[in-house]
């Protein structure tokens, strides 16, 4: 079995495994639709220390302070990101629309790349109302860790690489965390609808 191979089910059954505890901890149907904890078994979301685009250091508390969609990518993802945060941006504005003040936020995967300056000026590019974060190493892992992410270095040479990572985003309320989340295939008419929701039975 060679290492490519090795390394390629690794991650496989890492997503296996992240999935199925999210899975987990949100199968339950709620009446906002989507999906909602069942149970509380697995605790989705925490405390996290990273670095806003000014280079100041923030916490959970400092960003979540209010309705949030909580997003965890990359600036240089060629696609996916691009394609989920823009998704995002139109949900808040759509509930902007009705009176409803949602903070958008994304959390980078990349801190190698992805310096404050980057974050900030690709914050500023997909929506005003963005707050871009990103930190250390061991930063990005321990906010990863507490929402339950995966990411990992994919393929790639040299500066060129991608990174493999996990899709969802997270509707957080600063007293009460986790209220639902989202896959790739919401609508963001439908993540404007369920957000509206949880925020009116808040």
């Amino acid at each position: 079995m060679n290492r490519v191979y090795v390394g390629t089910a690794a991650a496989a059954l890492a997503v296996l495994i992240g999935g199925a505890a999210l899975w987990t901890a949100l199968n339950e149907e709620n009446t906002c639709g989507g999906n909602a904890i069942a149970g509380g078994s697995v605790a989705i979301g925490g405390p996290f220390e990273l670095l806003n685009g000014a280079g100041e250091l923030v916490t959970d508390e400092d960003v979540i302070n209010g309705p949030t969609l909580v997003y965890f990518g990359y600036t240089f993802c060629p696609d996916v990101c691009p394609f989920d945060v823009a998704r995002n941006a139109i949900a808040v504005d759509i509930l902007d629309e009705q009176g409803l003040d949602v903070t958008p936020v994304f959390i980078s995967v990349d801190p190698e790349r992805d310096t404050p300056e980057i974050v900030a000026q690709y914050g500023e590019d997909m929506h005003p109302k963005m707050i871009a974060l990103t930190g250390s190493p061991e930063q990005v892992k321990a906010a990863s860790q507490a929402y339950k992410t995966y990411y990992a270095k994919g393929t790639g040479e040299g500066e060129f690489y991608l990174m493999d990572h996990s899709t969802f985003t997270y509707l957080m309320f600063p007293e009460t965390g986790l209220a639902t989340y989202f896959g790739r295939d919401v609508a963001p008419e439908a993540m404007a609808e369920q957000t509206a929701c949880h925020i009116a039975s808040s």
